[in-house]
């Protein structure tokens, strides 16, 4: 297939939440109380929710910038480009990448809303939920339609209030939602309890996937603490492993035969593997642990075959391997505008590395499977010959796909990750204690 006739859907891009998001959708009476960005004492802006501190501003947000200039935590919006979190200047940027349309992950709030969750207000807390999904919803995907596959925030805290969340999303077109890699993690129960039955049920009913970021646990691989970054980096889809085991174990998918999750940000090359595990498991130990599927399920391999949707971005070994795939359920995604996208440059890579493949095989994974999974029909919005990259790339020539504002990487970048790091290991061990 040609790069300019490739309809990019990615299925994983972020937004770094522009600062007066909540201003048209929090109720007067609570606006004192609504989540606002704070200019710290060292210069730099941050997002707080009451006392709770959000995740970094612009988490990784390094979309055009050289490697040298990859900072972790871009101190202010001036040191981002204007794409990562103004909404006219995202698709200008999606057209110079050749990209259709994206589902975005929220950011300061955490890849499963934590942040929000975490308020000592479960009261409050549901409101400030609604409110951010009201903005992503109406406003951020709402002023290009076609362009952005919605994707909402729990109140995981109630799971009644979260399925009420999911019906009320879907009735506005919105069918992902966020859900953490792992519940427990976060102090709520275990996937593996019948808590989550009502949220199970509505996803259902609604045709809703619950979207599994690597992240959205607040939990990082156990690594040594004194690990150089690279390790975690290169561990990082090590958290998408222990969902997916965990997934293709669980027992209620008899009880919701329609339910699907989607791993995201994890890559697909080792997925192969653990399913050859499992199914090594199954056949040597099924004896004493019990492992029971549903009718007509034979083992592991149909659970991950029929509910689980994965994604990657340029997964060189994961493409060689697609028996092992359902070819309906493998997407893509961007990652924009986070350091492993290859923004603007995904349709050059797209054939790189998918370019054996079928056309049949790459439309699906480029596109077909997100229209299918998410409920979302760009197309009665963009028509086709002009959703494909050549096209959008056509529109696009002004736009400067270089990052000219930001600062070097430096020490301050390492040492930013290294407390990150240690507040991290330092949360997991006070839960466990």
């Amino acid at each position: 297939m040609r790069k300019d006739d490739l309809i990019l859907i990615s299925v994983d891009d972020h937004i770094a939440e522009p600062a007066d998001m909540f201003e048209a959708h929090v109720p007067q009476r609570y606006k004192d109380r609504a989540p606002r960005v704070v200019l710290e004492e060292n210069g730099t802006q941050q997002w707080y929710y009451g006392d709770l501190r959000g995740r970094n501003l612009g988490l990784n947000a390094v979309a055009g910038k050289p490697r040298d200039m990859y900072n972790i935590d871009a101190s202010s919006y001036d040191e981002m480009r204007p794409g990562c979190f103004n909404v006219d200047e995202r698709v200008r940027d999606m057209n110079a990448g050749g990209q259709l349309a994206g589902l975005n992950f929220p950011n300061w709030t955490g890849f499963s809303g934590q942040v929000l969750n975490q308020g000592p207000d479960r009261d409050l807390n549901l409101i400030m939920i609604k409110a951010y999904n009201d903005w992503h919803v109406d406003e951020w995907c709402g002023a290009y339609p076609g362009r952005f596959i919605p994707c909402g925030i729990l109140p995981l805290f109630d799971v009644q209030e979260a399925a009420k969340e999911v019906r009320r999303l879907a009735a506005k077109g919105c069918h992902a939602v966020t859900f953490s890699e792992n519940p427990e993690a976060l102090s709520m129960p275990s996937i593996h309890t019948d808590y989550w039955y009502p949220l199970f049920e509505a996803a259902c009913d609604t045709k809703t996937v619950l979207c599994c970021h690597v992240g959205s646990s607040s939990r990082r691989p156990m690594v040594s603490s004194d690990a150089p970054p690279s390790v975690a980096m290169s561990a990082s889809s090590m958290m998408s492993m222990f969902s997916l085991i965990e997934l293709l174990w669980a027992e209620f998918w008899g009880e919701f035969p329609d339910l699907k999750f989607s791993l995201t940000e994890g890559d697909v090359g080792w997925i192969p593997y653990f399913l050859w595990r499992s199914e090594h498991v199954l056949d040597r130990h099924s004896g004493w642990t019990n492992a029971s599927f549903p009718k007509g399920y034979r083992g592991p391999t149909d659970v991950f075959r029929k509910h689980i949707y994965t994604c990657f971005i340029s997964d060189k070994v994961g493409v060689k391997l697609m028996e092992y795939f359902n070819e309906d359920q493998l997407c893509w995604e961007s990652d924009y505008p986070h350091s492993d996208s290859n923004w603007p440059f995904a349709p050059e890579d797209v054939v790189e590395t998918m370019g054996h493949l079928d056309d049949a095989v790459i439309n699906k994974i480029t596109h077909e499977n997100a229209i299918n999974a998410y409920s979302f029909d760009p197309f009665a919005y963009v028509p086709k010959d002009e959703a494909r990259a050549g096209a959008l790339r056509a529109k696009a020539t002004d736009v400067d796909v270089v990052t000219h504002v930001g600062r070097k990487a430096s020490q301050r970048d390492r040492d930013a990750w290294a407390r990150m790091t240690r507040f991290a290991q330092a949360a997991q061990s006070a839960k466990q204690s």
